[in-house]
C-alpha cells in the first residue's frame, strides 16, 4: 500500500471517530435534557409514607369482589416491619380481619383501640380523571384512588404514626390496638358485627377507639359522637286489578301513592326543620323513595292499559340516636302502611339501636367523658382545632363498638378537604396525609399514655 492511499484510510478513520464521538455526546446531552426531573416519578421508586399509602390504594378491595388478602398481605408486613404483632381472623370464610396490636408497659390497663375498614365501594372509571385503583399522585399533590378518603387512610396514618413513635423511642402506657376489618361498606355484619362479640374482642380489654370520620371542607377537623341508625323500609299494596280507562276505590297503586304522600309529609316536616337551620342534617330523621315497583310487564315495556294489583316502593330511612324505634314503627304500621287500605311493609334494621343497657348509641363529648379531654388536648397541641361534635349523616362500625358501651368517636384528620367519598374523582392532597400522620401522633402518644381512667 502506498503512503498516500495509507494516509486517505487514516483521515478517513479519524474523520469518522471525530462524528462518533461528537454524536455520542449530542446523544448524552440529549437524554440528560429529556429525562424528567426526580418530583414524582422518582418517589414513585421510594419507600415513603406517601408511596405506601399509594400501594395500600392500589389494592383494590372495591365490592363485590374486593381482594381482602392482598390488603391484608400489605398491612401485615407493615406491621411487621414496625415490630407489632399480628393475627388474621375469619369470622365468615374469604373475609379476613387483620388484628394488630402494640403492646403497652400496663396491659392491664383498657387499651386503645383504632380501627379502619379494608373495603370500598366500587368505582365508575370512564368517570375518573385519573384511574380509581392507580394511586395517581398529580403535580400538586392530589392523590386520585377509591378509599383515598374513605378510609384506607386513615390505616396507613395509624401505622406510619407508630413507626414515627418508635423511631422517637416511645413506649405507651396501655395497648395500642389497630383492627382493620371487612365489609363495612356492606353493613359490616361479617366484619366488625362478628368482631365485637368475640373472645379476641374481649381479651383486647378495649376502654376507648377511634374510627372513621369525614373530611372538612373548612380550617377545623370534625369529629363525630354517634351514627344515624339504617332502616330499609319496603312497603306495599295490593288492589283489585282492570281495565286501566276504569276508576276504583283502593287499586294498588292509589293505596302505594297515597303512603308515599304520607310519608313526604313526614320527610318535609323534617327537613322543614334542617332548613330554617334549627339542626343539621344528621339530627333528624331522614327518609327518601329508592325504588318503586309495579306495573304489568310487556314486550315493549309496560302495559299501558293495565292496572296491576300490587305495587311497592322502598325507602331509606335514617333514625337519629334519639329517636324512638317504637313510634317510628307505629307511624309506619299506622300511617304509612295501615292494613286498612290492604297495606303490609318490611323493616330491614340494619345494626344495634341501644347499647346493651338500653342507651342511645352515643359517645359523650364533655367532662362526663376524660377520654374526650384527652382527645381535645391531644389536637390542640398540635395547633389544630375541631369543629361542633357531631352525629355523622350515614353510618361506620363505630355503632357495634359503642353498643358495647365503648366510648368511640369517629375521626379523620382531613380539613380544607372536599367530601369526596363514593364520589367520582375521590382524592387526598399528600399534605393533609402527611399532617394526619403528625395528628395521630399525638393522639397516639397522649390515649396510650393517659392514667385516670380505669374501666
Amino acid at each position: 500500500m502506498s503512503m498516500a492511499t495509507l494516509y486517505f484510510h487514516c483521515s478517513i478513520l479519524a474523520f469518522a471517530l471525530f462524528h462518533l464521538i461528537l454524536f455520542s455526546s449530542l446523544l448524552q446531552t440529549a437524554t440528560a435534557t429529556a429525562t424528567p426531573a426526580p418530583s414524582h416519578q422518582q418517589e414513585q421508586e421510594e419507600d415513603t409514607p406517601i408511596t405506601r399509602f399509594q400501594r395500600y390504594l392500589r389494592i383494590n378491595t372495591a365490592h363485590p369482589a374486593p381482594d381482602y388478602y392482598s390488603a391484608v398481605s400489605f398491612l401485615k408486613a407493615q406491621a411487621h416491619s414496625l415490630g407489632l404483632a399480628s393475627k388474621t381472623i375469619e369470622f365468615t370464610p374469604g373475609k379476613p380481619l387483620l388484628l394488630l396490636t402494640w403492646p403497652g408497659s400496663n396491659p392491664s390497663l383498657p387499651s386503645v383501640l383504632l380501627n379502619s375498614h379494608l373495603d370500598s365501594v366500587p368505582a365508575e372509571p370512564a368517570k375518573w380523571l385519573h384511574p380509581p385503583f392507580s394511586g395517581h399522585r398529580t403535580s400538586d399533590g392530589k392523590i386520585f384512588a377509591r378509599g383515598a378518603q374513605d378510609d384506607k387512610c386513615i390505616a396507613v396514618q395509624y401505622l406510619e404514626a407508630i413507626r414515627n413513635l418508635k423511631a422517637r423511642a416511645f413506649s405507651p402506657l396501655r395497648s395500642v390496638h389497630i383492627s382493620l376489618v371487612p365489609e363495612e361498606e356492606i353493613g359490616g355484619f361479617d366484619g366488625a358485627a362478628k368482631f365485637v362479640e368475640s373472645d379476641d374482642f374481649l381479651r383486647l380489654n378495649v376502654g376507648f377507639a377511634l374510627d372513621e370520620g369525614q373530611a372538612s371542607p373548612g380550617d377545623e377537623f370534625r369529629v363525630f359522637y354517634a351514627d344515624r341508625i339504617p332502616w330499609n323500609v319496603k312497603i306495599r299494596a295490593k288492589g283489585a286489578p282492570g281495565h286501566g280507562a276504569r276508576m276504583y276505590d283502593g287499586s294498588a297503586m292509589e293505596n302505594l301513592m297515597e303512603s308515599v304522600e304520607a310519608v313526604s309529609r313526614f320527610r318535609e316536616s323534617q327537613f322543614n326543620v334542617v332548613k330554617a337551620g334549627k339542626a343539621l342534617n344528621a339530627e333528624v330523621v331522614s327518609v327518601n323513595p329508592v325504588y318503586v315497583k309495579a306495573g304489568v310487564t310487556s314486550d315493549d315495556g309496560f302495559a299501558m292499559n293495565v292496572q296491576p294489583s300490587e305495587a311497592e316502593a322502598g325507602f331509606d330511612l335514617r333514625l337519629t340516636p334519639t329517636t324512638d324505634p317504637d313510634e317510628m314503627r307505629r307511624r309506619i304500621a299506622e300511617e304509612w302502611a295501615p292494613a286498612v287500605r290492604n297495606m303490609s311493609y318490611e323493616i330491614i334494621e340494619k345494626g344495634p339501636i341501644r347499647d346493651y343497657m338500653g342507651r342511645p348509641l352515643m359517645t359523650a363529648t364533655n367532662d362526663s367523658n376524660p377520654w374526650w379531654s384527652v382527645f381535645k388536648q391531644a389536637i390542640t397541641s398540635v395547633g389544630e382545632k375541631l369543629s361542633s361534635p357531631e352525629i355523622i349523616a350515614s353510618t361506620t362500625d363505630a355503632r357495634y363498638l359503642r353498643q358495647k358501651g365503648i366510648p368511640v368517636l369517629g375521626f379523620s384528620p382531613m380539613k380544607n378537604t372536599p367530601i369526596l367519598l363514593h364520589d367520582h374523582n375521590e382524592h387526598l392532597k399528600d399534605t393533609v396525609f402527611m399532617k394526619g400522620i403528625q395528628v395521630y401522633e399525638s393522639l397516639i402518644s397522649s390515649l396510650s399514655t393517659f392514667t385516670e381512667a380505669s374501666h
